[in-house]
């Protein structure tokens, strides 16, 4: 029996972090993963894909503005979508392949097949032939990530009532594709199939899309969104969702106790991800699963076995690649003896439509409800001489500060390139900065980032210079 310091299980972006780092601390290392394919669902039907997807069809979208610019384009444009697939499958590949190659340069022993637990020290890898391989461990890693969950009475038939899997191979854009759910998932695979001409409607439970984020946001979006075409069904409740032949009818009652009536041939159910422990025997270990499905762990994501830790989408906290990454790197310098920590609060979240939106630390709401003094900051993207040079004016930067200590507790933006400046306040409130911090860096002009500095200004003493 082969023995290893670490046994990771699953190769995602937490698992294969976590197995990197451990390598690079001393510790002979292997990871197991189910599929032929490392990267897990980030990587091969996840973050990577969709983005693929994303820029394609913002590419194509972008085609209808060319003659603002002074650039006319001949003969008719038309959508490939089996060639944009294509390019989204290579972008996959290339990507996984780099998996791959990591693990070899870090000399991690790969296994694939499903790992499982015989006792806290001994997994077992069954292969797809049957064939039963073990291993010992000193010490385990479980990095088996989610999947997308359902409502009880929907029938995921993968062909026309599908998950975001099935959304990112169809064959044909939708005529009108009808989601559930109005969280990141939906919003962006919404918004690559409305670029493709698809009519695209959302139904949504809560009073409001994007609900875990600042108001403030999910309100610019919808406005944004519905410019361009989306529909909302903002405080409906699902009741049946049917497939009938070619067509896919939706049911949901509003606040009113009306049942509306949506028909389209295809139906995305996004309602979330399910941590996925399926063949784990967690219980041979010791491992306590929660009636919520997660791995139950520590602060220092320590299972109920004392060798056994847990990361990613299958423990508590936000399902996020990077946040996964983060916990890997904190459990294999925990292991090493090292001292790591992780502040949860400044765990960005992104959302990658166009407009792109942003946000880390606390929301509006979130600071009334505790009770917190706190002032806050907006400028608008309108403003910005970047923003009108590129046509993107939809938008805006909102800092929150502290109304005694000016320290920055939250920021939230909606517009151009803001995946990426979220970046500078993730920075800032790690080294807890104030708003006047902020306000009195230097940002280049003309650029997206003023925004940034500008939000500061008006948070500082409302002296936005620009507005």
């Amino acid at each position: 029996m082969s023995s290893f310091d670490v046994v990771v299980i699953g190769s995602g972006p937490g698992g294969y972090v976590a197995a990197i780092r451990c390598a690079q601390l001393g510790m002979k290392t292997a990871i197991i993963e189910k599929y032929s394919v490392l990267g897990g669902t980030c990587l091969n039907v996840g973050c990577i894909p969709s983005k693929a997807l994303l820029a394609s069809s913002h590419h194509y979208e972008e085609l209808s503005h060319f003659a603002d610019h002074g650039i006319e384009v001949a003969g008719e444009v038309k959508v490939n979508l089996e060639k944009m697939i294509a390019r989204k499958q290579a972008v996959v590949d290339q990507t996984s392949g780099g998996v791959k190659y990591l693990m070899d340069k870090n000399k991690i022993t790969v296994f694939e097949g499903v790992g499982s637990f015989e006792n806290a020290t001994t997994v077992v890898i069954t292969k797809k032939d049957g064939t039963v391989e073990k291993i010992e461990a000193k010490n385990t890693i479980i990095a088996t990530g989610s999947k997308p969950s359902s409502l009880p009475f929907i029938k995921i038939d993968k062909e026309r009532i599908i998950t975001s899997t099935e959304a990112l191979e169809l064959k044909e854009v939708p005529k009108h594709l009808v989601i559930i759910g109005g969280g990141v998932i939906g919003l962006e695979l919404g918004q690559v199939y409305l670029r493709l001409g698809a009519q695209v409607s959302v139904v949504e439970f809560m009073d409001r899309i994007i609900p875990g984020m600042d108001g403030a946001l999910s309100k610019e979006l919808t406005k944004v969104l519905k410019k361009q075409g989306m529909k909302f069904y903002t405080s409906h409740k699902v009741q049946s969702v049917e497939r009938n032949g070619d067509a896919v009818v939706v049911k949901a009652e509003n606040a009113k106790g009306e049942i509306i009536t949506l028909e389209g041939d295809y139906s995305l159910v996004s309602v979330g991800r399910r941590p996925y422990t399926d063949g784990l025997n967690g219980d041979k270990a010791g491992v306590k699963i929660t009636e919520r499905g997660q791995v139950e762990v520590n602060d220092h994501l320590q299972t109920t076995a004392s060798n056994i830790y847990a990361i990613g989408d299958v423990v508590r906290g936000a399902m996020l690649a990077h946040k996964a990454e983060e916990e890997g790197v904190i459990v294999a310098e925990y292991l090493a003896g090292q001292k790591p920590h992780i502040d949860y609060n400044l765990i960005p979240g992104v959302v990658y439509t166009w407009p792109e939106v942003a946000a880390v630390g606390k929301t509006e709401e979130q600071l009334k409800e505790a009770g917190v003094a706190y002032k806050s900051g907006s400028f608008p993207f309108k403003a910005l001489g970047r923003a009108r040079a590129s046509a993107d004016t939809d938008g805006f930067v909102k800092i929150l500060a502290d109304a005694k200590t000016d320290e920055v507790l939250g920021v939230h933006m909606i517009g151009a390139r803001c995946a990426d400046l979220i970046a500078e306040a993730v920075t800032a409130m790690e080294f807890k900065a104030s708003a006047e911090d902020i306000s009195r860096m230097s940002h280049a002009h003309p650029t997206f980032a003023e925004a940034v500095k500008e939000a500061a200004l008006a948070a500082t003493d409302n002296r936005s210079l620009h507005v």
